[in-house]
């Protein structure tokens, strides 16, 4: 399970996965940018013999960029390309790596929790867990659970865990779903008998000599 089942939860999801790419694209974007711009200055020679000014460069910049080339002259081109290279790889990692090292964990994290809730919602003993785990949330989180619960206090929660009443446990699987998330199918009632079952009838008494006689 990828995403929430609730749509403004899901929404939430589909914005922050958005942005994620956007972010990635634009640091891929200016690092190619980047890296290409640094190739042209370590080929000074190429760049000296461009009579016309750079294209999308102002002039102050053409300049400088012409002095830089003229610096970068003197140096090894090898060293001068791995430094480029080893820059443009970096200027896309640090700032990828750090959004992706505080969603990443976060995303997966949900993934794990959700498909977890979801496969022990499908169980009678799956839902007592998860009511459970809705009772050892904070205490004004279990507050808020009770309060949308007609008659509910924390401590008849509490109760009605403890002595597994269908009602109660059903409401705490919900809440701890819904903060996944995810939608609740109140469990099934049991099914009621089709019909009272018709005792069998008593044998009847063997008959005895006497009557056989008579």
């Amino acid at each position: 399970m990828w995403y929430a089942q609730n749509s403004a939860r899901r929404t939430h999801q589909l914005a922050g996965d958005a942005g994620v790419l956007l972010w990635t694209a634009l640091w891929a974007t200016a690092a190619v940018i980047a890296y290409r711009l640094a190739c042209l200055l370590a080929l000074p020679r190429a760049l000296q013999e461009h009579s016309g000014p750079l294209p999308l460069i102002g002039g102050r910049a053409d300049t400088a960029l012409r002095r830089v080339a003229g610096a970068v002259d003197a140096m090894d081109p090898v060293t001068v390309r791995t430094a480029v290279a080893i820059g443009a790889v970096a200027l896309f990692v640090v700032p990828v790596g750090l959004l992706l090292g505080i969603w990443l964990p976060r995303r997966l994290r949900w993934i794990r929790q959700a498909g977890a809730a979801r496969d022990l919602a499908a169980s009678d003993d799956g839902r007592e867990l998860l009511a459970l785990r809705s009772l050892l949330r904070p205490l004004d989180e279990v507050a808020a659970t009770a309060s949308e619960i007609p008659d509910a206090t924390p401590g008849s929660l509490a109760w009605g865990w403890r002595h597994g009443d269908p009602e109660t446990l059903d409401a705490l699987a919900a809440a701890e779903l819904e903060r996944l998330g995810l939608d609740f199918a109140p469990s099934p009632a049991a099914p009621e008998p089709v019909g009272r079952p018709v005792p069998a009838q008593a044998a009847e008494p063997a008959e005895t000599a006497a009557d056989r006689v008579g």
